[in-house]
Parts: structure tokens; sequence; C-alpha cells
């Protein structure tokens, strides 16, 4: 590549962070470090009017959760800063303005009731090159009146005058040869009557100044590309414009249409990657992270959402999509949302990992559920021996919590009716009896070995044991169970049960 690579993500701190966005940032962010280039984290915060408190400090603590955090940003700024639009609203006035003396952009004075007559008007009304000349702007109006209106300080917006019968043509990374015809393109604003610059111009002028080599995001972009396009042209930059790739969509699990978070909310399961609170409502909006999502697998899963490595491999660590990530291999389809194969991810990263990654979230869960783990080894074999058997992280509760805390009910109902003397007797002769020395596979030959001399069958007795440890019908080998819980925790939790039982 003939240039330095520089990506930049830039979302707008209105709400919380939907996976596309999180998506968007990662294929950014695998590009620059495939190609030792820099990813910039760019706070788009010029609409005031959509701007939520904490927001922007939750985008950061998302992309640092993820293990995506960029190299220049607000809070690690670099020498092409500021890193917030609203920061930078001197520089977009002076560019507005060099588009008008050079005739490609207009001032226009309509106030928004006169907008909201002409739309009522007309339903479909576009303000464009079929009815600018209809409106109140520079170019209707006479030279001294446009000079006295701006002397009062008149409220007016910067409009692009789009031309009239051309063609707008790139070439788009994913997409390849992407054309426009200028006559379908309204006249977008581009400066606010607050002085704020629109996306429009602003994400033209940012990209230019912070020396962005490639540009990823939506493809519900693409209807503005042949305005960014223009702009970068009039504005005599187009030999320094960026490459561009427009990301195919994530849509819903039934492939009608883009993901949103009233479908994850419908179909219950989160679009947030985080926890995110409204602070005007209140309102708790679930993420991934907080229902037991590790980031290493929501980022794997993200990443294979409308991209693969050509070959059947699905488990990547963040390393490997780096080595193995190629815009070629980028989708142009939109990707379906599955959110069974997003916990298979998770299910085999937890399998994947080694104990001491899990340790720090399964202890902090135990003891949200009233569960305090002294004794740290202890710990490390119970997750070793349940990992397996957990989807999503709060399943270690249910999965390990018994290893720690006897369970206060026990599942009653399923051996009741089957029980007897002869299996009481069974029992107590076995928890007398119990050597806990032995390992795991002669502790279950001895307890078979007494169920035949007993005439007993040993599935007969194998649940209710299960039963009388665990509370009921899950958890690992049974005599492994017994090996971790030890002897006197063992018998005490037997006794019980035979009790419990007779009842």
């Amino acid at each position: 590549m003939n240039r330095e690579v520089r990506v930049r993500f830039a979302p707008s701190p209105t709400g919380g962070l939907h996976l596309g966005g999180v998506r968007t940032a990662l294929f950014n962010y695998l590009f620059a470090k495939k190609n030792n280039g820099t990813f910039i984290l760019r706070v788009e915060d010029t609409d005031q009017t959509r701007f939520v408190e904490g927001a922007e400090e939750y985008i950061v603590n998302c992309l640092e959760w993820c293990g995506i955090s960029p190299d220049e940003s607000p809070q690690k700024p670099g020498a092409f800063g500021p890193y917030r639009q609203s920061e930078r609203k001197p520089s977009y006035r002076q560019y507005a303005e060099q588009l008008i003396a050079s005739g490609y952009a207009y001032y226009a004075f309509d106030t928004p009731e006169e907008l909201a007559a002409k739309r009522a008007e007309e339903p479909n009304f576009l303000y464009g090159q079929k009815t600018r000349m209809q409106m109140r702007n520079s170019l209707t109006l006479t030279q001294s009146e446009v000079s006295e209106l701006l002397a009062q300080n008149a409220p007016h917006v910067i409009r692009i005058k789009m031309p009239t019968d051309e063609q707008v043509t790139f070439t788009d990374m994913i997409r390849g040869v992407v054309s426009f015809d200028t006559n379908l393109v309204d006249d977008k604003v581009l400066l606010k009557a607050d002085g704020m610059p629109t996306y429009h111009l602003a994400v033209v002028v940012d990209d230019k100044a912070m020396q962005i080599s490639h540009v990823f995001r939506g493809e519900e972009w693409l209807p503005s590309a042949p305005i960014h396009l223009l702009l970068w042209k009039y504005l005599g930059w187009k030999s320094e414009m960026p490459e561009w790739a427009h990301l195919p969509l994530i849509l819903k699990p039934d492939g009608n249409g883009k993901l949103s978070k009233r479908d994850g909310d419908r179909l219950g399961f989160p679009v947030y990657a985080m926890n995110w609170t409204d602070p005007k409502t209140g309102d708790l909006t679930k993420g991934f992270k907080e229902l037991g999502f590790l980031p290493e697998a929501f980022v794997n899963l993200l990443a294979l959402l409308g991209w693969n490595d050509g070959t059947d491999k699905e488990i990547f660590s963040l390393e490997e999509l780096i080595a193995a990530f190629s815009v070629e291999r980028i989708s142009k389809a939109g990707a379906k949302f599955d959110f069974e194969k997003a916990k298979w991810f998770n299910h085999e990263w937890i399998k994947q990992l080694p104990v001491g990654s899990l340790k720090l979230a399964v202890s902090s869960l135990l003891k949200q559920n009233g569960i305090q783990v002294t004794d740290e080894e202890k710990l490390s074999q119970v997750i070793e021996l349940v990992k397996d058997r957990c989807t999503l992280l709060p399943d270690f509760v249910q999965q390990s919590g018994y290893f720690f805390i006897a369970p206060d009910e026990i599942d009653v109902a399923s051996i009741k009716p089957k029980w007897n003397g002869d299996k009481a007797a069974f029992f107590e002769e076995f928890a007398s009896a119990l050597n806990i020395e032995l390992s795991a596979l002669e502790l279950e030959t001895n307890f078979k070995a007494l169920a035949e001399t007993k005439g007993l069958k040993p599935g007969e007795v194998m649940l209710p044991l299960r039963i009388m440890l665990v509370g009921g019908k899950f958890g690992p080998g049974v005599f492994d169970i017994v090996k971790l819980l030890g002897k006197a925790e063992t018998q005490n939790r037997i006794v019980k049960g035979i009790a419990e039982f007779n009842a």
C-alpha cells in the first residue's frame, strides 16, 4: 500500500452501541492491525439535539471490553485532534464558505415553518434541482438581499448544490464499481443554522484533516456516498480521498431487514455490546457482556457476520483474526444474526479458555449469588470440571455453586416414588464406608459393587446420589463431585438426602 493506513470508527454518542457498530469498529481495527496502521476513535457529536450524557464513555468502555481499543481517541489524543467533532466546530464554516465561493453550495434562508408548509403542499418534497429555485436562498435572492440577511445574522443553512445529469462513480473495496445519478440526490444541508456541520460536511473535512486512508462503514451510508465524493472533489482534495468499503447489513434472524434493538426485545436477545441505561427514561437495555458472553466470543461471532477466511474454521482469537483478515473475503450480502449460533461461540470459548481466564468472572458471579469462595485451588478444580457444561457465564452459578454451599432444596419428587428401605440402607452403608482417598473411578466401582451385593441396579441408586449431592439432575460425573466435596460433606448430604426421601 502506498499510503499509511489510518482508519476511524466514528460513532455518534446517542445511546447504546449496536452490535453492527461494534462490527464496524472491529473491521476497522482488523484492517489497521493487519496493515501496521492506526485505528482512530472520532466522536461525531455535532447533532447536539441527539447527544446523550455518558454515551461517549460507554462507547469507549465497549471497545475496551472487546479488546479493540483505539490508538488515537479523545481519551488518547494523537497529532490529529481534537477527536470530538464539537471541538472542531471553527474549522467547518470556512470550507462551507469555500464551497459557496466556488459555486458548489448556497445559503438557504427558508424557515422551519416555510419548509413544513412546502412539505405539506408536496408530500414527497425534496430540496434540490427541481425545487431550489422556488425557495428562499442565495440562488433566488439578489446579492444585496443575501448580504443584508447575513449582516442581520438571519438564521440560515448552507446546502450543497447537486449537479444535473451527472454520474458519480467510485470503486468500493467490497462492492466493486458503484454509480449514482445526481438527479436523484437532493441538496443536503452541509452547515446547520447553529453553525454545526452535518455529517456530510464534517465527515469529509475530518477525514481529510486526520489523513484517513480507508473508510469502513455500513451499507446504509451508500446513498450518502455521491455527496461525499463530490465534496472531496469540490474542496480540491480528490487525490487524497480515502478508499471506501461499505459493509453488509446485519439482518434479523429471518433475513427480512436490518436487525434492530426492537427485534432483540421481541425475540429475547441483546443487540447492544454492554448494558445501556437511558439517562432520560432510566430504561435498561441489556448487553452481551452482562448476559454472560466472553469478549473473545463476542468479537469472534461478529467477525464471522459477513466475513470468513475461505475455510471451515470458525473459532478465531483476535490475533488469528488480524492475521487472516482480508477485505476480499467480506461478503456483499447481508448476514443473518443467529442467537443460538452466538451462544455456540460462547460455549466453545468457555471450553477453550484456561481456568485462570475464567476465575475472576466465576468468583464474582458466585459472590453476587451469596456464595463466598475462599479456596482458590478448589475453585480452579471446579471450573475445570464444569466449564464444558456452561454456555453463558451465569451458568457457572448453577453448575458450580453446590460445591461450596449445599443446595437448600433437592428434587425429592424425582426419587420418592421408587424410594424404599433397601435403598436407604444401601446409602447408609455406602456413606459410612466412604474412602475419599480412592480415585473417582475406584469410588464408582465400589459403589456399583455394593449395589449389586444389595440386589440393586446401579442405575437405581446413581440418580438419588446425584440429587442428594447437587439438588437436581445436572452436573459432571457424580464421583468427581464426591472427590471435590470431600468425605464429611458428602456424608452430610447423603444423611440429609435419606431423611428427605424417607419423609
